[in-house]
């Protein structure tokens, strides 16, 4: 089972991985040399023989008496000579018939052209009724001025500036299909405590082997939806985690931890084969569709909204992971469950609640989001249970601001934005 883990930083029993050494490179290439090897017999060029036998035809001895004539005679032919007069005037005849032809082609071009001027400005009169067809679904999106939160970073092409309003609209339509149930009065030998643990154990996987958050998420939700469709056996709920984690890594990392590494932090208690027969089982059940919305990405990007801090946003970040303990929100959709998170964050920073640029990048209102924030609340004025403090300790350090630190905020200061 999932082991607990001790004080942080020195006392986790999830060993920290070595890094493997590089592999050796090869060195630089030597540079072969452009000179033949000695003693190979220097190559002989084609021109070298040509000159040798128009030479030889120049310099043949002369014969001046008649009476003695060489066997061959050798006519060569004068360079310098005067041309046929026929054939230079069938050459001028030539060149006249010639330039009548490119004086035809030369009208032709140009009525050519004047025929594609016509059309061109047929073309420049039909621009607007052929902008008028295009299909409403397939024209940009119209963001007022007020809640555009995307131009300053059209220059910066990793923003995807243009395309972030469809991403997450696409996103929060996805949803739909990945909606979830309470799945534990299926599982015979599962409680939503078992459950509890395991995700607090992921969340010491995340941070030890520094896996981003988004990976996190990702995991527990495989999970939760391997489990509302297949029965397990308490034994094997260790090894579904840490397949998970494994898969979402794969998706969501660039250095992805190899399989040895997830068979280490399970103490050597499965076989590879076991996590690989567990991994094709998990995309199976998922029909190979991992591409899960998850809260922190909504969450981040609803932050951009309100231009919130890093401590805000870090505040945000810790009650929506410490709900990732608690069965109740697993069926809860993750763009409602990242806009109650923030709209706790932001009464507790004393920054307002829920503006109109939040409800239109959202979708959600007031209304919507008061029963959700009123859970979140009861589970943050909840006593902590000492079994599960991972969540806890982590946003406790300097680096996540101390925001496990900060006294949850006041019902009544809660309730006078929710109405």
């Amino acid at each position: 089972m999932p082991f607990s883990r001790g004080k942080k930083p020195t006392t986790s029993k999830i060993p920290k991985l070595h890094p493997k050494g590089l592999e050796n490179q090869d060195g630089p290439q030597t540079k072969r040399s452009s000179s033949s090897p000695q003693g190979a017999p220097k190559k002989r060029t084609a021109f070298v023989d040509i000159t040798n036998a128009v030479s030889q035809c120049f310099l043949a001895p002369r014969f001046e008496s008649d009476d003695v004539k060489p066997a061959h005679k050798i006519e060569i032919s004068n360079p310098i000579k005067k041309k046929d007069p026929v054939k230079k005037l069938q050459k001028k005849i030539s060149v006249l018939s010639k330039n009548d032809v490119n004086l035809k082609s030369v009208v032709s071009s140009e009525d050519k052209l004047e025929e594609l001027k016509n059309v061109e400005t047929v073309v420049k009169l039909e621009e607007p009724s052929s902008k008028a067809s295009i299909p409403p679904h397939l024209l940009p999106p119209e963001i007022p001025p007020e809640f555009d939160i995307d131009s300053e970073q059209l220059s910066d092409s990793t923003h995807t500036a243009e395309y972030a309003k469809d991403i997450f609209d696409y996103l929060k339509s996805r949803e739909e299909k990945f909606v979830l149930h309470d799945y534990m009065t299926d599982q015979p030998t599962l409680n939503t405590n078992m459950r509890a643990i395991l995700v607090d154990w992921l969340v010491e996987v995340q941070e030890n082997f520094e896996l981003n958050h988004e990976t996190l998420y990702l995991a527990v939700k495989m999970t939760d939806h391997y489990l509302a469709v297949s029965q397990v056996k308490r034994e094997s709920l260790q090894l579904i985690g840490s397949t998970a984690m494994l898969i979402a890594s794969k998706f969501e990392e660039r250095a992805p931890p190899c399989v040895d590494d997830f068979l280490y932090i399970c103490d050597d208690a499965y076989k590879r084969s076991q996590l690989i027969a567990m991994e094709i089982s998990i995309l199976q059940a998922l029909n190979f569709d991992i591409n899960i919305p998850v809260p922190y990405r909504f969450l981040r990007r609803y932050a951009k909204c309100v231009n919130a801090g890093m401590d805000t946003l870090t505040l945000a970040r810790f009650i929506c992971e410490l709900s990732l303990l608690e069965m109740e929100f697993v069926p809860v959709r993750a763009s409602l469950l990242a806009s109650a998170c923030l709209l706790i964050a932001l009464v507790t920073k004393d920054l307002g609640g829920w503006t109109q640029c939040l409800q239109f990048h959202s979708g959600y209102s007031v209304e919507d989001l008061a029963p959700m924030a009123r859970k979140l609340h009861n589970m943050l004025s909840s006593p902590p249970d000492s079994k599960l403090a991972v969540v806890r300790s982590k946003y406790a350090h300097k680096v996540f601001f101390e925001v496990a630190l900060i006294p949850t905020v006041n019902q009544e200061k809660l309730e006078g934005f929710l109405k």
